[in-house]
């Protein structure tokens, strides 16, 4: 059954209509874009102008960093003594612009200084004993990590005992035990630092900032890009980065970062924030996915054109191979899924996939199956090694930080983790996850939410909603693009495309103006969603699509949803343990049949009687009607007050009595005729016998002999029939049971009789 991706929940207004109007006209803002910055928080006119039109103020003082001056001062004594410095970096793109930003910084300071990005799959994240001896072996005296560091105790205190001092500058989750340093530039350990949201590129740029005692305008393009693709939060001091950043970018003469945007096929002056996220950070982050990562490094710093275009090939070509690899894997990964349908977290276990890529299959399966998932695979030396991402309001590390005795290398942060683990540890780190997840509230079919800011009609999609939004750009992490419901009267045009026709092109009429839509992901929906067309709303964001010349607003879907409740038509009169599998609530009319149904349900569902519910205080995702009711009135009262989405319909009812109707007055009159002549009757396993005789069905016999009882007309005792004599004169629809008889056939008439289109019709109706 057709149903919403997401929980939609709308973003509560916190001030007055009044207030945000009053601050609007102080502003000179469109109060929609008001109104979305206050119920962002943000409602101080001062605070509010520093958001929308950042300045230097808003890139704090890097001297409040913890550890800033002892870094600066090593830093420095190795500059002067023309000490040997090696930046140890890392092989993703926040980890590469780190690297890049203090490497031509020190460069530029007259140092003598080189790279070392460690390799993903030799060398692993992070600082490695065997790295750093080579290092030291070969003259460094002086190593500044960046964009990691802050676990890498082991390395470091094997530096120190080779005589080499190790600053460490890094942005990831602090261990209980911090490495013996010579500093540790780190904002969560910074108390006078107000702003603790950093990326790796973040915190290189406070201290190249802090080494030359001035920002360093030509490396904001970096700090954009590590900011941008490193999934930060793009409010205070970040915003500001990412804002001068793509300033710079516009501009830029840097070799690299031009190629780069020319083979994405980009306009350099119209580069944004969602390019570099899409297009260009991808790129770069392949490099280190499919192998060593040095070559980005070069890309970015190089000064020659003709090597940048080489580089920018090569890194190209290279994120194609590992988009086939992603796509390879997660088809392979999602097989697996259907064993773990009851688990909260997915643990996915494959042989001989490339690792470079599971973080980015872990975040697609997430975002398809709506659960934190952990992609590994299997290595030659019995371990097996992956990554995960998580929900949000699921902790992945915190939830995983206890189990580090299952764990040969882990590190991440809330939301993204990578790990080893030998594998014959895998079923109890299942377990304990599981286990984990389930203290937690994390339920096994739990809908994330989905945050609206606004709903909207079609015809209030165009550029001046466009141009409003645009306001609060950049747009990403805790500054998501606004989320728009959008309530058209009908979806038009519904098509799938691309290769594998797995994305959805359509149109959302509105009264006056219609806007395509592009919902990705969705195309295996088409046909339920075109029987639907009249009755879906649709959750996504404003964008816009320029061709030549022209210029069209679209969609960008989130989620499509059902606009009214849906009911979903599964009549039947046989019911298996398969039709009890789904998470929901089953509803029953009659105690009788729930308790015999009891052991079917799994455990994400439960059942309650209909008598017993209080449908005004509950609200149900998905309710399935079990059984047949004895009055329409009972159906009636689920209809009209269940608050849910979707209604699947079994109407269970074991005896179609429509299939013998109701006796004819002749054979009742027959029957009469019939105890005329034998006043006795043992009935006791006689009836089909009897019915032979009287060629009657059993079941009709039986009504009729309770009828003729009802009236007066017979007995029954111990199994034995008696004609009354001289019976009353009464008519057969005088009868409850004849009156009750009636009244079923018809309510069987209307509920089960009736093609899917008239009883859909017929229910809608009752609500109402």
């Amino acid at each position: 059954m057709f149903s919403a991706k997401f929980k939609w929940t709308e973003k509560p207004q916190t001030a007055t209509t009044e207030s945000v109007e009053s601050l609007s006209n102080e502003l000179g803002l469109p109060q929609l874009t008001t109104q979305i910055l206050v119920n962002r928080g943000y409602t101080d006119p001062n605070q509010i102008k520093h958001f929308l039109a950042p300045d230097e103020s808003d890139l704090l003082a890097p001297m409040l960093l913890h550890d800033m001056e002892k870094a600066v001062q090593r830093i420095q004594t190795a500059i002067a003594n023309e000490e040997q410095i090696t930046i140890y970096g890392d092989y993703d793109a926040d980890g590469l612009t780190s690297t890049a930003i203090l490497y031509e910084t020190l460069l530029e300071m007259g140092a003598n200084v080189n790279y070392y990005v460690p390799n993903r799959f030799s060398d692993g994240y992070g600082p490695n004993v065997v790295a750093f001896e080579k290092l030291i072996e070969n003259g460094t005296s002086l190593i500044v990590t960046v964009d990691n560091g802050v676990a890498g105790n082991e390395a470091i205190d094997r530096a120190r005992e080779l005589k080499c001092d190790v600053v460490v500058t890094d942005h990831h989750e602090l261990p209980e035990q911090l490495p013996n340093a010579t500093a540790i530039v780190h904002a969560d350990l910074s108390p006078d630092y107000p702003f603790k949201e950093l990326s790796g590129a973040g915190i290189a740029f406070k201290v190249a900032t802090a080494l030359t005692d001035e920002i360093p305008q030509e490396k904001l393009d970096l700090a954009a890009i590590g900011t941008i693709a490193d999934l930060v939060s793009l409010t205070g001091e970040n915003r500001a980065l990412v804002q001068f950043g793509l300033n710079v970018i516009h501009l830029t003469e840097r070799p690299g970062l031009k190629a780069l945007i020319k083979q994405a096929k980009l306009k350099l002056e119209q580069v944004d924030e969602e390019n570099i996220s899409f297009q260009i950070a991808p790129a770069l982050n392949s490099i280190g996915r499919m192998g060593e990562a040095t070559p980005g490094i070069q890309l970015l710093t190089t000064d020659d054109e003709a090597t940048a275009t080489k580089l920018a090939q090569q890194t190209f070509k290279t994120n194609e191979h590992r988009k086939q690899l992603v796509t390879e894997i997660t088809e392979q990964a999602e097989q697996l899924v259907s064993n773990q349908v009851d688990q909260p977290v997915l643990v996915l276990v494959g042989s001989d996939w490339h690792e470079g890529v599971l973080g980015i299959v872990a975040s697609r399966i997430k975002e398809k199956f709506q659960k934190p998932t952990i992609v590994l695979t299997k290595t030659k030396n019995g371990v097996v090694k992956g990554s995960g991402r998580s929900v949000p309001g699921f902790d992945l590390f915190q939830a995983l930080n206890p189990e580090r005795d299952l764990m040969v290398a882990f590190g991440g942060h809330e939301m993204a983790v990578g790990l080893t683990l030998a594998s014959e540890q895998l079923p109890e780190f299942q377990r304990r996850l599981g286990e984990t997840a389930r203290q937690q509230g994390l339920q096994a079919n739990q809908r994330a939410e989905l945050s609206i800011d606004y709903s909207i009609q079609p015809d209030d999609v165009n550029q001046t909603l466009y141009d409003n939004l645009q306001l609060l750009s950049p747009f990403g992490v805790d500054n998501e693009k606004p989320e728009f419901a959008i309530h058209p009267n009908l979806v038009s045009g519904l098509m799938a495309i691309g290769v594998d026709k797995s994305h959805l092109k359509f149109e959302l009429i509105g009264n006056q103006r219609k806007v395509g839509a592009i919902a990705f992901g969705w195309g295996s929906q088409l046909s339920q969603l075109r029987e639907l067309a009249t009755n879906l709303k649709v959750a996504g964001t404003i964008g816009k699509n320029e061709f030549r010349g022209r210029t069209n607003f679209q969609v960008m879907v989130d989620d499509i949803a059902p606009a009214g409740m849906v009911i979903e038509d599964r009549r039947t009169n046989k019911l298996v343990q398969a039709m009890f599998q789904e998470p929901g609530t089953y509803l029953f009319f009659n105690e009788k049949i729930q308790h015999q149904l009891a052991p079917y349900l799994n455990e994400q569902a439960k059942s309650l009687l209909v008598k017993d519910v209080d449908f005004e205080q509950q609200e149900f995702d998905h309710l399935f009607i079990v059984d047949f009711p004895a009055q329409l009135s009972e159906l009636q009262q689920v209809l009209k007050q269940a608050q849910t989405s979707v209604i699947t319909v079994y109407l269970y009812k074991k005896r179609h009595l429509r299939t013998v109707g109701m006796p004819s007055r002749e054979q009742y009159t027959k029957l009469f005729k019939f105890l005329e002549k034998q006043p006795t009757v043992a009935l006791r396993n006689q009836i089909t016998k009897l019915g032979q005789q009287l060629h009657f069905d059993p079941q009709s016999l039986v009504f009729m002999i309770q009828v003729f009882t009802e009236l007066g007309f017979v007995t029954v005792n111990n199994g034995v029939l008696h004609k009354v004599d001289n019976p009353p004169h009464r008519a057969l629809k005088t009868s409850t049971c004849y009156q009750q008889r009636e009244l079923d056939l018809q309510l069987e008439k209307q509920l089960l009789a009736s093609s899917q289109q008239q009883f859909l019709q017929w229910l809608q109706s009752l609500r109402t």
